[in-house]
């Protein structure tokens, strides 16, 4: 019986993750549920699934999540960042969800590592902040991190039995999002209702502006680079609007390996979570004989400047990638709280990017240090 942890219960995420739990009662409790500000939902899923412990990021949320529950079904409720933290390294839990979304995931994951908690991580920030931090403490506490992302899931099960000598290339695909075929001179009327109607996937708001934008796919580089020890000289991106094939690992014989399913979270959190066994939550096949094509084009970096973006931080490294995660979370915001225009938001990253001091070889604190100033510069632009 795994005993689960789940920060950020209430998101996407986080509400597969139950669904999945739900069908395999005899194989997972879950010990903790932390959601932000959804407390209506958090309520119901503690009726649901009565974890010991919940955590929620303010007093007023304490208090209205007490309110809703009854005495006799009421956890212990842990509150704000530090709650976080002691929720991510509780000992009932021996397995961590992390499907927070956004910098915020950064120091619980480190919590989580610090208490040699198994990781299944849906969080791309804390690698893109501190990526060399995390996975070296995660080496030294022998702490296993099991992607979530559909496409770093894809690699880690296209790279399961072979040996790491004929490892040759990554191709992480992107769905294109909703602005794929838009003329970039007509980028400028891009609504936010128009940037969140994704074609292929449903995922919350932070996340669906960064496939409209192609931000998600730089996230992904730089955690990709993390997660599987590679140069990011070894990773390509490649459009393929059909969302099938999650992603592609090319080996040294010049054979490539792809992982394929329809555009469903689930597998990727099922393997997580059950790794190495392999669980039936109902999610059906590609039906193969209607689908007429699987496209695959290259990315129109003039439209969608953000994989120069990751590929710079990559090569330049330090506090730049942690500058380029703060400073795109600033700009979706304001998106999508209609302050800037679609454009903008690259605008801003790169103006951030363009002034930053980098330091490199950072410690945690030089990294959140990069962090606020990078917040503070872009809400100057804005």
């Amino acid at each position: 019986m795994k005993k689960l942890a789940i920060l950020g219960s209430t998101g996407s995420i986080g509400q597969s993750t139950l669904d999945i739990v739900s069908l395999y009662p005899d194989r997972f409790n879950v010990e903790l549920l932390a959601g932000a500000y959804n407390i209506s939902l958090l309520a119901r899923q503690i009726r649901e699934f009565r974890p010991s412990t919940a955590a929620v990021m303010t007093e007023q949320g304490a208090d209205q999540l007490k309110s809703l529950l009854k005495k006799e079904v009421c956890p212990e409720i842990l509150i704000g960042k530090q709650g976080y933290i002691d929720a991510a390294s509780n000992d009932k839990a021996d397995l961590v969800v992390l499907a927070m979304v956004g910098s915020a995931g950064l120091y619980p994951a480190l919590a989580a590592i610090d208490a040699e908690k198994t990781i299944a991580l849906a969080n791309k920030e804390t690698l893109v902040m501190a990526g060399d931090i995390v996975m070296s403490r995660a080496r030294d506490k022998g702490v296993r991190i099991f992607p979530v992302d559909s496409e770093h899931s894809a690699i880690f099960q296209c790279l399961q039995g072979s040996r790491e000598k004929d490892f040759k290339k990554i191709f992480l695909t992107a769905s294109g999002g909703p602005f794929r075929k838009k003329s970039l001179s007509r980028f400028d009327a891009i609504t936010p209702e128009d940037a969140l109607n994704h074609p292929n996937w449903t995922m919350g708001s932070k996340i669906t502006i960064d496939s409209a934008t192609l931000m998600n796919k730089a996230l992904e580089i730089i955690e990709a680079v993390h997660l599987f020890n590679v140069s990011h000289e070894d990773i390509e991106v490649i459009v393929h609007p059909q969302s099938i094939v999650h992603s592609m690992v090319g080996f040294a014989d010049g054979s490539v390996i792809a992982q394929l399913g329809i555009p469903d979270m689930k597998g990727a959190i099922s393997y997580a979570i059950s790794w190495p066994e392999r669980m039936d939550i109902g999610v059906e096949f590609p039906d193969f004989t209607t689908l007429r094509n699987l496209e695959f084009e290259k990315c129109d970096n003039k439209k969608f400047p953000s994989l120069d973006f990751a590929f710079e931080a990559c090569r330049k490294g330090g506090t730049l990638p942690a500058v380029m995660n703060a400073a795109n979370e600033v700009a979706v915001r304001a998106f999508l709280d209609k302050q800037i225009r679609f454009k903008d938001i690259f605008n801003i990253i790169s103006k951030c990017m363009g002034i930053h001091n980098i330091i490199d070889n950072p410690e945690l604190s030089g990294i959140i240090e990069a962090d606020q100033w990078a917040r503070e510069k872009a809400r100057s632009f804005i």
